[in-house]
């Protein structure tokens, strides 16, 4: 895992001064600052209407508002849960490489970055066992090869970017949705607060990474990175549609619901939104040569 040291730029260093100055004015206690409601209402939205998986499909009328509503708690909870799943493994791939060689500069910022993360994972958590009595099980992907140093390195930064860009997309429309109620307008805001820095940090270093990693590997293992990435983009996306969501939401047939909206193209335009900031991140950098995703 040790690496040579990052191509530091003028740019970078002040991009890291100034996130950091702005963590410290920006910190609030989680434990403090949310004031939890014995419940929810539930014959209220928990979700914005068109953050839901049926949402552009003819499936989203045939449920009938009892079941959307129904359906926008369990994809809430499920959508939190697979934050505290993916904070988990992200502070484990960051906890493994801070103050180690390579990783010297950023270091400083991967503290800001540690604690929050842990946080969030905290006040997510926090909301699945309060309002859902639940956290939902999550799988991760793996690699398909044994990656060289250099490149687990920007992978596992390059993924974490991503997993940031798409919650942030949700936090973002979810915290300006006046319909929702104030806790959870409250939780997608205050974690937009904090992931609007790791974003913007997370876009120099994977910068910083690529530019590294393209040094020591050849075009043929490039092709291979970005189609993992590509997988991976897909992989994160899917995991959105939950089959024990559907059920908990009281669908007949969960599965089949699942499969017809995979199946069904009108979702991929509106998949599309939700990662179209990272994805032309990618494109920008050389890290994609086009925006073709796979169908896995």
């Amino acid at each position: 895992m040790a690496a040579p040291a990052l191509p530091i730029t003028d740019r970078f260093q002040e991009v890291l001064e100034r996130l950091s100055t702005k963590s410290i004015e920006d910190y609030y206690n989680p434990y403090q600052q949310f004031d939890w409601p014995d419940r929810l209402d539930e014959d209220r939205m928990w979700m914005s209407p068109e953050l839901l998986t049926p949402y552009g499909t003819p499936l989203f009328d045939q449920l009938g508002e009892e079941t959307l509503r129904r359906l926008s708690k369990w994809e809430s909870i499920n959508f939190y849960s697979l934050n505290v799943h993916g904070i988990r493994e992200l502070l484990i791939e960051v906890v493994n490489r801070i103050h180690m060689p390579g990783f010297e500069i950023p270091s400083d910022f991967f503290h800001h970055f540690i604690g929050e993360e842990n946080e969030h994972m905290w006040f997510f958590a926090e909301f699945c066992r309060r309002y859902g009595n639940k956290i939902y099980s999550s799988t991760a992907m793996r690699a398909t090869s044994d990656w060289e140093p250099e490149v687990e390195n920007f992978l596992v930064f390059a993924r974490i970017l991503f997993f940031e860009e798409l919650v942030d997309f949700y936090n973002t429309h979810m915290a300006q949705d006046a319909s929702l109620c104030d806790t959870i307008r409250q939780v997608n805001r205050l974690h937009h607060q904090d992931e609007s820095r790791h974003i913007a940090f997370g876009r120099e270093l994977v910068s910083l990474l690529h530019t590294r990693m393209r040094e020591t590997i050849s075009e043929e293992r490039h092709a291979e990175v970005e189609a993992y990435l590509k997988r991976y983009v897909v992989f994160s996306i899917n995991s959105l549609y939950n089959p024990h969501v559907y059920r908990d939401a009281g669908v007949a047939d969960p599965l089949a619901l699942r499969n017809a909206l995979l199946a069904d193209d009108r979702r991929r335009a509106i998949e599309r939104k939700s990662v179209r900031k990272p994805l032309a991140f990618f494109l920008k950098t050389g890290i994609f040569t086009d925006d073709v995703l796979p169908v896995i």
